[in-house]
């Protein structure tokens, strides 16, 4: 018993750690996350099942947003318990049915290894089916980011687009964002370390300054 634990166990995932490399079969053929867009991010999400009204809204909406994704340089990378038959039945239904193209590849998960692996599977919801699961990963495959919804309460699609505005914004002029942080508005400029740069912050004419480790800036 206590082998077959050891088996089974995975290191938890941590923020800013690296994103666990796998391989899968997917709607777009096999891929190694580690060699796939390597120069982009990546938003891996999981979704209970095919044929699921809830996931074909989620669907759709990432569909409705890949042009603003791709402009962030962000890769999409679906993956659920099912097989990349009823993934392919699947999208061909939602493109019938809803006039929307799915052109991003889904990991075909019936061993449950990707799934496992990111802890997508809570089995106080479900053992059989991923929670509607969120890992935003950089061109590093760092793990930036983790969202969990529940199996009944779909995705806010905002949210994601602005996390990962956050992030890249937060990368490239190494400053903070605050709470409801939205492009264009001010960001937070990290505080003084020592209290000669204190000092200096407070007299400071480039941000502006609240106290001494509240400063704000507009890029």
């Amino acid at each position: 018993m206590q082998e077959n634990q050891t088996e089974t166990t995975t290191a938890p995932l941590q923020l800013n750690g690296p994103a666990p490399d796998f391989e899968a079969k997917t709607t777009h053929g096999a891929l190694k996350l580690s060699e796939w867009n390597p120069d982009k991010w990546v938003i891996l999400f999981s979704h209970p099942a095919d044929f699921t009204p809830v996931c074909t809204t989620e669907f759709m909406a990432f569909a409705n947003l890949q042009e603003e994704f791709e402009r962030r340089g962000v890769a999409l990378l679906g993956n659920s318990i099912d097989s990349v038959h009823s993934h392919i039945a699947w999208v061909r239904d939602i493109k019938r049915n809803f006039d929307v193209s799915i052109e991003f590849p889904i990991i075909a998960d019936l061993d449950m290894k990707v799934a496992r692996l990111y802890g997508m599977i809570h089995e106080p919801s479900s053992n059989t089916a991923a929670v509607r699961a969120v890992f935003v990963i950089d061109p590093e495959r760092k793990l930036r980011a983790i969202i969990y919804y529940p199996l009944d309460v779909g995705r806010n699609f905002d949210e994601i687009l602005r996390l990962v505005d956050a992030l890249q914004t937060t990368d490239a002029h190494n400053v903070a964002c605050p709470a409801d942080w939205r492009p264009g508005q001010p960001v937070i400029v990290p505080p003084p370390k020592t209290t000669q740069e204190a000092e200096e912050r407070m007299a400071s004419e480039d941000y502006d300054v609240t106290d001494w480790y509240f400063s704000r800036k507009t890029l």
